[in-house]
């Protein structure tokens, strides 16, 4: 399988969620709920695993709590995920506390040293509530416990930030998709909906980026 077949699979599985996590709920039934801890977990708390599909995971699994024909609860999932997304970054912090830098030169290509640079730049600029901003941006989502763990915060001050990112994205946007998701353009265009949500969730990096161009 080539790279270009495994970036093509990987965009059908992202732009079409809803209708996977349908699939998964027919054949696992409640172990869905596991599945998704798992998903969540892995990229909150793996370092190496920062490109997984958080914010449409959640929305596409509140989307699909709001069937009212689905035996899929929003009161279990979003408690379920909270916990999923505090274990990750526990996790994340426990890896960069123990390991810190070194890990860099393992030279995995997901794994980018510009990627903590990036991250120490928005603890720069936002201090602690960076855990709560990062929280919904995808890669310094990731990122951001691992270098907290590092060194840049005390771990008093870094479960306070946490658990509050982790309630906030989480409830926000499995809520939005509880909300939005039984609306029939919502379901008949999921797949723009999905590239709205990574559109938004990357405005802020384009942001610094062409902030950072403008400058040099």
């Amino acid at each position: 399988m080539t790279i270009l077949n495994i970036f093509a699979d990987g965009l059908h599985f992202i732009t079409h969620l809803n209708d996977y996590l349908k699939d998964w709920m027919q054949e696992y039934g409640n172990w869905l709920y596991g599945i998704l801890f798992l998903i969540i977990f892995v990229e909150t708390g793996l370092v190496v695993m920062p490109l997984l599909p958080g914010d449409s995971l959640l929305f596409a699994a509140g989307a699909l709590a709001a069937n009212p024909e689905n035996d899929f609860s929003i009161f279990i999932l979003i408690p379920l995920l909270i916990v999923a997304a505090l274990l990750g970054d526990n996790t994340n912090y426990l890896i960069g506390s123990k390991i810190g830098v070194r890990i860099f030169d393992l030279k995995w290509k997901l794994l980018k040293r510009e990627y903590l640079d990036r991250t120490h730049a928005f603890y720069e600029k936002h201090g602690g509530k960076a855990l709560i901003i990062a929280r919904f941006i995808p890669i310094i989502r990731t990122f951001a416990p691992f270098a907290a763990g590092i060194g840049t915060m005390t771990y008093r001050k870094f479960i306070g930030f946490c658990i509050a990112g982790a309630v906030l994205w989480v409830s926000l946007i499995s809520l939005a998709g509880y909300t939005l998701g039984s609306h029939p353009w919502v379901q008949k265009n999921f797949e723009f909906v999905v590239f709205g949500i990574i559109a938004i969730s990357l405005l802020p990096i384009a942001f610094q980026w062409i902030k950072h161009k403008m400058a040099k």
